[in-house]
């Protein structure tokens, strides 16, 4: 190859035995930050339950080994789904490289069709951009291709096929690419964490394990990582530390990814960082499908935050979206009658979910309940895309342990109040209106949950 202006190539098998050990990892664990070996330093990323991908130098080459392949990957403890990613996977192991480096990925195909890698948002060569038929051929099933570019700005970007991207995507196949710059950066601030994770969904059926690849919306279960609350570890940092988190969208809507106890600033985005001059606090940063966003703020309050997506079905397990409204329907009567039926059938929903978020009733194997998690104070009542982020003041500069739940200072924990509840104002009316009726109308309905999802 000469340059990177050549196509992605097929590699010849006279050529297989130059080519990098490829690593595989087959556990869902956050893997530590994988400080550079050689080339030019930088601050590693921390990928959520996910890690990095080993490079070797070769004559000034970085050279990394992609193997696109089936994989199995646990959502959370007793879930698990038959997916397709890369080096045992999905999403793959993120890639990082430095401002300026000629790096060289090699992409084996052990899928069972064709495929390609698309580095999204990258500035490189149209025949290394990675959609087939367009700027280069498939990489067939059993063959290895290369691609070779150099890594021309500093971002935060993500890869994934350009081949049937329809059933590929839905299966998971996607990664992380950082790029960090090569010298100080005027809008790039120097951090002392930085965390990166993708956003991605699935559609697989309670007590099955294989996505339905043609779901456009109803989605069932909604991932960072691909995983699952409380499957997702927390995201631990030090008191005062400068955090940054990078986050990318590949699923099939928008995410708004709130942070409790902290304002952040936008500071970058897939085209790059944002000038000074438009960035502003936030608490809530909305995603849209295919964008990357990078977020930035000093942890300088104490404890455990809650962080996740803020479209509420999205903070839920293997929802179903059939299940009609029962809030303030009695069902004594009825459930007696079923039990005589279905031993063991319990009633939900008459005064609201909470209660799934405690019961421990039969389910189909592999599969979660649609709320779960314990905390220090009992049921969290979350699944899907929810983490924590837990600051600390004794935790050490590179240490990523769980240091376990906070411990509240006495008097500031809410409690239940004791003494004699004052009566609450309550006010009857509706309010105004802007212009007056001709005929006033005196209807009662009832409000019920839509059955259908779209939109989602």
């Amino acid at each position: 190859m000469t340059g990177g202006a050549v196509a992605a190539a097929s590699v010849a098998k006279s050529a297989l035995a130059a080519l990098p050990e490829p690593v595989i990892e087959t556990t869902a664990m956050t893997r530590p930050p994988l400080e550079p070996s050689s080339g030019r330093p930088y601050r590693p990323v921390v990928t959520l339950n996910g890690w990095t991908l080993p490079w070797r130098m070769n004559r000034g080459v970085k050279e990394f080994h992609l193997v696109a392949e089936p994989v199995q990957r646990e959502f959370a403890p007793g879930f698990k789904g038959n997916l397709w990613g890369y080096n045992g996977q999905s999403p793959g192991p993120t890639i990082e490289v430095v401002e300026g480096d000629r790096v060289r990925i090699f992409v084996t195909n052990k899928l069972p069709e064709i495929t390609s890698v698309h580095w999204h948002g990258q500035r490189l060569p149209p025949g290394m951009d990675g959609v087939t038929g367009l700027t280069q051929p498939g990489i067939p099933p059993g063959k290895t291709f290369v691609y070779e570019f150099v890594a021309r700005r500093p971002g935060t970007f993500m890869y994934h096929p350009h081949a049937d991207e329809m059933v590929q995507m839905a299966m998971g196949m996607m990664g992380f690419w950082v790029t960090h710059p090569r010298e100080k950066h005027p809008l790039i601030a120097e951090v002392d964490r930085d965390f990166c994770f993708l956003l991605n969904s699935f559609d697989i059926d309670p007590g099955s394990a294989t996505p339905k690849i043609m779901t456009m919306l109803d989605f069932n279960i909604w991932s960072w990582n691909s995983r699952v609350f409380p499957g997702i570890d927390p995201l631990v940092v030090r008191h005062n530390d400068q955090v940054r988190i990078r986050i990318g969208n590949l699923t099939m809507t928008n995410h708004p990814i709130h942070l409790h106890g902290h304002e952040f600033l936008v500071t970058g985005t897939d085209g790059g960082p944002t000038p000074k001059s438009t960035r502003q606090y936030e608490v809530t940063q909305d995603i849209a499908v295919g964008q990357m966003r990078q977020i930035e703020f000093l942890a300088d309050e104490e404890g455990d935050w809650a962080f996740h997506c803020h479209k509420s079905h999205h903070t839920m397990n293997a929802m179903g979206h059939d299940v009609p409204t029962m809030i303030g329907v009695k069902q004594d009567d009825l459930a007696t009658k079923i039990n005589d039926l279905v031993p063991g059938y319990m009633a939900m929903g008459e005064r609201g979910m909470d209660e799934m978020s405690t019961m421990r009733m039969p389910m189909p194997k592999n599969t979660l309940p649609m709320m779960m998690g314990e905390g220090p104070f009992g049921a969290v009542g979350m699944g899907g895309m929810f983490s924590v982020v837990k600051v600390r003041r004794g935790q050490k500069r590179n240490d990523y342990s769980d240091p376990g739940w906070y411990q509240h200072p006495p008097g500031t924990v809410a409690y239940e109040f004791k003494g004699e509840v004052p009566s609450a104002t309550r006010k009857g009316s509706a309010g105004g209106q802007s212009m007056p009726l001709t005929k006033p109308v005196e209807a009662t309905v009832n409000v019920r949950k839509p059955r259908g999802h779209s939109g989602h």
